[in-house]
């Protein structure tokens, strides 16, 4: 059975509507999201079994937050409500020349109270064969860090393949005693399958003067030598409306390359990189590795046209693009 499993926290975003600033704003459009939870959404899609591990407030805004996860077939049965705050995260959508904004307000959240004695380990991994993090969840607090790493420990142990997201937030990692460095080199050094960045690297393991991926992709197999495979995706932002998209991926002795797409005009950015490495494992399940590139930096393309953090695009839709069919026709 091919089940992927993720740990991680559930927002509730407040984005501007119509490129507002947030100056300008009267009211706020909501909805919900958080990487692991994206890359889930994105899996579950294609036809994947899922399970999301969190933790949420025991209120009305904590049981609103996992509708959408519900509706979409991630399951939920390891799901703890404590504590009181759900976490929150404002948007102002970049237009043309201005860049977007993203203000976190997430301290002392009910994820960031979780502990590893709420989960049973054995049960939540029973019939697991992925189990995914991203680097945002050791960056909330320290007991965040200790389940995380504790997760990753047990799922190796249990010969689970694991993949990971350096997901680099500079914002935060504010916790008392917190150490990047140190905490990633432990969760990097378990895990088979990594999406990376020449900015994450630099930042997370001091890796620098890199000309390209294949360089970045030998210097992390050089300090971990378990990566099996390494994914980098490619953003160049012509302006904030208008970016152009491809990735890379390294299966460690050649670096395989998707085509380039040119997106314009975005509708919404965030959750690319996830919805990209949720098809990034679900491909590399279902097709050659050429294909699991193509396909995984397609799904990520059609994100930009989706509003909101989640990837609701189909597989038979991943596919047409694939195939040539990038044209927004009407299906009828």
């Amino acid at each position: 059975m091919k089940k992927l499993v993720s740990l991680g926290e559930l927002l509730m975003r407040l984005s501007c509507e119509d490129a507002l600033r947030f100056s300008q704003v009267n009211n706020f459009k909501v909805v919900y999201g958080g990487s692991e939870a994206n890359v889930l959404i994105t899996a579950a899609n294609f036809g994947l079994e899922t399970e999301f591990l969190s933790v949420l407030p025991e209120n009305d805004l904590g049981k609103s937050a996992i509708h959408d996860l519900r509706n979409n077939n991630v399951g939920l049965n390891h799901i703890k409500f404590e504590g009181q705050r759900l976490g929150l995260y404002f948007l102002e959508t970049g237009a043309i020349n201005r860049p977007g904004k993203i203000i976190y307000d997430r301290e002392n959240s009910a994820f960031s109270q979780i502990e590893p004695e709420w989960f049973d380990w054995d049960e939540i991994f029973k019939d697991c064969n992925w189990f995914h993090w991203s680097g945002i969840t050791p960056a909330i607090s320290a007991k965040a860090a200790q389940v995380c790493m504790h997760a990753v420990k047990v799922a190796k142990s249990k010969g689970i393949k694991i993949s990971g997201d350096l997901n680099f937030r500079g914002n935060l990692w504010q916790y008392k005693g917190a150490n990047p460095e140190e905490t990633m080199t432990k969760l990097v050094g378990q895990t088979d399958v990594l999406l990376a960045g020449a900015y994450a690297c630099n930042q997370f393991f001091n890796i620098k003067d890199i000309q390209n991926n294949h360089e970045l992709s030998k210097a992390l197999i050089k300090k971990f030598p378990s990566l099996e495979k390494i994914a980098i995706t490619n953003r160049e932002e012509l302006n904030a409306s208008h970016h152009k998209w491809s990735a890379d991926l390294f299966t460690g002795s050649k670096l395989l390359s998707s085509i380039e797409y040119n997106i314009y005009p975005i509708v919404d950015r965030v959750g690319a990189g996830d919805s990209f490495m949720g098809a990034l494992i679900y491909g590399l399940q279902h097709f050659k590795e050429q294909k699991a590139l193509d396909f995984a930096t397609a799904a990520s393309c059609l994100k930009h046209a989706i509003v909101g953090d989640f990837n609701r695009v189909s597989k038979e839709e991943v596919l047409e693009l694939i195939e040539g069919d990038g044209s927004g026709r009407t299906k009828r």
